[in-house]
């Protein structure tokens, strides 16, 4: 993998950190500042798949049900809703963003900002009136994260920060992070968590592991492979299918630059809001992690990863002795 290459490649993307592992090592790896990837920055929606893990945890440990419990077990007050189709909401609709309810993220009058101001987000999510049948469309909506949240702090008995750090964190040697909390004293479910790269590297390898971690078992195979399976095709101007709060997508075999490529590149990450990427591509054994300060219009690290280090990625895989 040329470095020199990407570093000049890099640069128009205003990136902050990039780590690119694979075959177990560190191939790549540019910081814009001295130490940037050791450093706590918001990872914004990559909380949401973050939350996706601590939920599976939660399922193999027996603690939440099956993803097609409706979540009426967790929210009684549901029953007393006018529009009966609030009561077809599962586990499986809010992991996929497929609840229904009529939601703006970002403006508009069922808004995340309004949820961020209310007195108490829970019920101003549950109040939302529905748009769809539960199941039939995804739509981005941090509000459902907010749902899982609860559902998780009210399952385990824990808050989520004292169960990830038993469960997920403190396996994974993470010690350092920051992670708002709702007006309940619930930690936000679609953001407002702090990670340095270094340590999003971590989490982004125990999925490539299928979910171990130094040979103990994390989160079960059955449960990793549910949980990125691509659930609901994402409508634009986003690309690909959305699973368990993961994203899904794959670059065309006739998109890469190695003539020798026959099949299409499958991918899924995480994501968050200005330029926070944890993606994985299990077929070259590589997790990528790109992050930024602040969203710099038209340039995407996504477009980094699928314009530059996929195509230097699959020319090493090709030319690596272990393949």
């Amino acid at each position: 993998m040329n470095s020199t290459t990407l570093s000049q490649e890099i640069q128009p993307y205003d990136v902050n950190s990039c780590i690119v592992h694979c075959n177990g090592d560190i191939l790549y790896h540019y910081e814009k500042l001295d130490e940037a990837s050791s450093k706590l920055m918001p990872v914004n929606s990559c909380t949401k798949s973050i939350l996706s893990a601590l939920i599976c945890i939660a399922m193999d440990q027996g603690l939440i049900p099956s993803p097609d419990t409706c979540i009426t077990h967790f929210f009684p007050q549901l029953h007393d809703q006018q529009d009966k189709r609030k009561q077809m909401i599962t586990l499986q609709h809010l992991l996929t963003l497929t609840a229904g309810l009529k939601w703006t993220e970002f403006g508009g009058i069922n808004s995340f900002p309004k949820m961020t101001r209310s007195a108490d987000w829970i019920d101003f999510v549950l109040q939302q009136p529905m748009s769809d049948e539960p199941g039939s469309v995804m739509v981005y909506n941090s509000g459902v994260s907010q749902l899982l949240a609860a559902i998780l702090v009210q399952s385990t008995g824990q808050s989520i920060s004292q169960y990830a750090d038993l469960h997920l964190f403190g396996p994974l040697g993470i010690k350092q992070y920051e992670w708002k909390i709702d007006p309940q004293g619930i930690h936000t479910g679609g953001y407002g968590l702090q990670l340095c790269a270094n340590d999003m590297l971590k989490f982004g390898l125990l999925y490539l592991q299928r979910g171990k971690w130094n040979n103990e078992v994390i989160i079960s195979e059955e449960l990793i492979d549910l949980s990125i399976e691509p659930a609901i095709a994402v409508t634009l101007p986003e690309h690909g299918c959305y699973g368990w709060h993961w994203w899904t997508d794959y670059i065309p075999a006739n998109d890469t630059t190695d003539a020798s490529t026959i099949a299409d590149l499958h991918y899924y990450y995480a994501r968050g809001f200005g330029g926070q990427f944890i993606i994985i591509v299990p077929t070259l054994n590589s997790v990528i992690v790109l992050t930024r300060k602040q969203r710099k219009m038209g340039l995407s690290p996504l477009d980094f990863f699928r314009l530059h280090i996929a195509p230097m990625l699959i020319a090493y895989h090709t030319a690596s002795p272990l393949n």
